[in-house]
């Protein structure tokens, strides 16, 4: 007799509200329909949002104070603009996001919150609307960094409307 029965009903809901979908929060402007994805995505099937925010070291200071205290206004303009979208996450899925700050490089500290962090099980990230290609980081985790990955990603058309995205979804 096998006890390899399939999972319960009520232990596959579990597990899909244990998913926690991955957005990298940058600069560009596809970034909100990354989010938005993860959002209806974690709302329609369960599950929840995190956030990560990267804020690159500042290049070489020839005084340190002055690289401190710019390292330390990129640190307060990420927590803002973490607060700001935690906020919209919030809105839309009616938890709050987790948030992830730190300071390095964007695709070193994705993989290694990725390692550190076991229970995100989407990464989602959204490619340029433009059709300049795929960006660094995509193009990285797609590349030459693909054997690192453990997480699944989903690459979200950047151009994707509010309305598409609810249709996707």
């Amino acid at each position: 007799m096998s006890t390899d029965a399939p999972p319960t009903s009520q232990a596959a809901a579990d597990r899909r509200k244990d998913r926690i979908f991955l957005t990298v929060v940058d600069d560009s402007p596809e970034r909100a329909v990354a989010l938005r994805y993860a959002c209806l995505r974690a709302l329609k099937g369960g599950g929840r949002v995190a956030l990560l925010r990267v804020v690159e070291p500042p290049g070489v200071q020839e005084w340190a104070g002055v690289g401190e205290l710019l390292r330390q206004e990129q640190r307060e303009e990420a927590e803002r603009l973490l607060q700001t979208l935690a906020a919209e996450v919030n809105r839309i899925t009616g938890t709050m996001p987790a948030l992830y700050l730190r300071e390095g490089f964007a695709r070193d500290e994705l993989l290694a919150l990725l390692k550190e962090e076991l229970q995100i099980s989407i990464l989602v990230l959204a490619s340029s609307p433009a059709g300049e290609g795929p960006g660094p980081l995509i193009a990285a985790l797609a590349g030459k960094y693909s054997g690192q990955l453990r997480t699944p990603m989903t690459i979200v058309p950047g151009g994707l409307s509010d309305a598409e995205l609810d249709a996707v979804t």
